[in-house]
């Protein structure tokens, strides 16, 4: 199969290889801190977070981790980020120890050679991303796609479904304009129609639709398409710490546990603290299946058919082997 050019990835990948080589080079933050730690008898764990619906924005709030990692005389950080991708770079400069992400920012991660694992699956994404397009809009099929400019944070998730999506209508992109925009851009731009489509994720999606009545074109569960998400780690970090590692898998499923069990309890704590409507919050969290899984025989046949096609359309300029980033052994053992 010819590959087509379609990614526009090329900059994103050496982005991160350049971020990587600057602050290795530079030797600062990151050891500064590892040395700072170290001197004071403390291990500082530095987890990345993003939204304010998933497990680890709700933890953040119950002050969860703080609380185990306490207990193991270790310190807990926070790092908000935008979206995926931004998780890479914190992870290439010794910043960030764990995060969770789609399989995409992965991808770009492993093909820009930053050191990291993916530690556990998290969800199966079906019905993570979704191509939504404003009230009334002609847009009707993802045919109807080609000459529209449609919005989505490059390096994101909803960037490859973006991409697999055109690629089951039969279309390239140079059939459409693609706008990088990240969520707090993104929806705004909707709104007023500077935009015709936005390729996200919850809670993004359920909320567009919420507030503005925008509609959902075509969904990961429409075209059954499985990209699992995952919780990241740095190797380093794992390697030195692979006792707060399953500490740090064990949490989340305290977590996880208890966010699901408790949907509604949690809906109105997750409304009350982002002073948003609690039947929004309900319906993405309904939309939203959340896990804690070894990568199965599945889920790495998913994240590699992912990587694979990437490769063919382009986005990487060499095939990867997934299966080279995945570890099991800490969430087996937290689960255990």
């Amino acid at each position: 199969m010819e590959r087509r050019k379609w990614f526009k990835w090329g900059t994103i990948v050496s982005l991160l290889v350049m971020i990587q080589l600057i602050l290795t080079g530079c030797g600062n933050g990151g050891s500064s801190e590892k040395d700072a730690a170290a001197s004071s008898g403390n291990t500082v764990v530095h987890i990345g977070v993003q939204g304010s619906t998933g497990i680890l924005p709700y933890a953040r709030e119950k002050k969860t981790f703080e609380k185990a990692f306490k207990k193991a005389g270790a310190k807990v950080e926070w790092h908000e980020f935008a979206s995926g991708p931004p998780h890479f770079e914190a992870l290439a400069s010794g910043k960030l120890d764990f995060g969770a992400t789609g399989g995409t920012p992965l991808i770009a991660g492993q093909s820009g050679g930053i050191d990291f694992k993916a530690i556990a699956v998290t969800t199966d994404g079906k019905k993570g991303n979704s191509i939504v397009v404003p009230k009334g809009s002609t847009i009707k099929e993802l045919k109807d796609l080609k000459g529209k400019k449609i919005a989505v944070a490059k390096g994101s998730s909803a960037y490859n479904f973006l991409y697999l999506a055109l690629d089951r209508a039969g279309l390239k992109d140079t059939d459409i304009k693609v706008v990088q925009l990240q969520p707090d851009e993104a929806r705004p731009a909707l709104d007023n129609g500077s935009i015709d489509a936005w390729s996200t994720w919850e809670p993004y999606v359920t909320t567009a639709v919420f507030q503005t009545g925008a509609e959902i074109l075509a969904s990961g569960e429409d075209l059954n398409i499985n990209a699992p998400g995952f919780l990241i780690a740095r190797s380093g970090f794992t390697e030195e710490h692979p006792e707060l590692t399953v500490l740090f898998l064990k949490t989340y499923e305290e977590v996880r546990k208890h966010f699901t069990e408790n949907l509604d309890q949690t809906a109105k704590e997750i409304a009350d603290a982002e002073k948003v409507d609690v039947e929004i919050i309900s319906a993405v969290l309904k939309n939203t299946t959340q896990i804690l899984s070894p990568a199965t025989d599945e889920f790495k046949k998913a994240h590699q058919d992912q990587a694979d096609f990437l490769y063919k359309a382009g986005g990487i300029n060499k095939k990867l082997d997934t299966s080279e980033v995945i570890d099991n052994q800490y969430v087996e053992k937290a689960l255990k």
